[in-house]
């Protein structure tokens, strides 16, 4: 499976406000990058911008080799590039089935391999197959949660980024969310995981990297980084 994605000096922002400044790192297939820091520090430009939903002024983005710098999401979603926006952004008016397939309303594929994609999915997350004609508002959190990362996988991506996958879960649910990120990650997916709960994320980790007002204070192997200090400059900034 390929899903090489690495972004070289993004710089991206709203208007006249620029909220990520020169930022780069790389995604390889079967690993974690855990992108933390504190509130405002540029964590959700960063997806933004990789995911292809807001534009970049400067830097470049590539997938496997090929600039996708000024391609539009829609085209991204297509070569491979998933993202799970924060706050269970799905349907909830729809089934959780035709929820599933939406995720590949983008993709020029034949009934079939969308049915194959909805199908894959549903058993990936037995607590969804078993409401598949529930309408998405009347799942728990933890289950809507599941909806919205599956909704992303049923395209096949190669590149998998996650805002706050566990926010306002609870306990038991969040392992269970951890555990689906790591066997994503056996899968081959390159994975991109920004998250609060910070030692969890490093538990998983491969990489870390650290934003701070906008710009990486730190980047290193998460084996580096399990202490106070990587939190530290994660939240605190490095000072």
């Amino acid at each position: 499976m390929a899903g090489s994605l690495v972004a070289r000096g993004v710089t991206a922002g709203y208007g006249d406000i620029t909220a990520v400044w020169d930022l780069s790192l790389a995604l390889a297939p079967g690993r974690i990058v855990a992108l933390l820091g504190r509130n405002g520090a540029g964590k959700t430009t960063t997806l933004s911008a990789l995911a292809g939903l807001l534009a970049v002024s400067r830097g470049t983005i590539e997938l496997d080799g090929k600039d996708i710098t000024g391609l539009p999401a829609y085209k991204r979603v297509d070569l491979g590039v998933g993202l799970v926006p924060e706050n269970k952004q799905i349907f909830r008016q729809l089934s959780v089935e035709k929820n599933l397939m939406v995720g590949a309303y983008s993709l020029r594929r034949s009934r079939r391999a969308v049915r194959e994609g909805v199908e894959r999915e549903l058993a990936r997350f037995p607590a969804l197959s078993e409401r598949r004609h529930h309408v998405a508002g009347s799942l728990s959190g933890g289950q809507q949660q599941m909806l919205a990362i599956a909704q992303a996988l049923v395209p096949r991506p190669s590149v998998l980024m996650l805002d706050e996958p566990s926010a306002g879960l609870a306990p038991a649910i969040v392992s269970r969310m951890f555990s689906t990120i790591v066997e994503l990650k056996s899968d081959g997916i390159a994975i991109l995981l920004v998250e609060q709960l910070a030692e969890r994320a490093l538990e998983i980790a491969d990489e870390v990297v650290v934003l701070d007002v906008g710009r990486v204070v730190l980047h290193q192997d998460a084996s580096d980084g399990k202490d106070l200090k990587v939190l530290e400059a994660a939240y605190f900034g490095r000072g």
